[in-house]
């Protein structure tokens, strides 16, 4: 079975792609960061190049875009 990735959202820099990718990690989603080869060498970036899509999992979407709800809406706690 081939599993297929999904954009979830598109964030505005690296920095803010690594904590959200970090996030989904620890609660058990695959992700994958994608975004332009320029954006990657240069860290800081604006506009278009400096977007970074990422991608889950097609069967683990609806739980992404949850955490990411809560995340977001700063309702996740973090455990001991």
């Amino acid at each position: 079975m081939r599993i297929e990735f999904v954009l979830l959202d598109t964030v505005s820099g690296k920095f803010e792609a690594e904590i959200i990718h970090g996030m989904l990690q620890a609660y058990g989603i695959d992700t994958v960061m994608s975004h332009e080869a320029a954006a990657s060498i240069y860290a800081l970036g604006i506009g278009p190049i400096a977007d970074v899509d990422l991608l889950v999992r097609e069967d683990q979407l609806v739980q992404a875009r949850q955490l990411l709800d809560d995340y977001r809406q700063g309702r996740l706690e973090a455990e001991d």
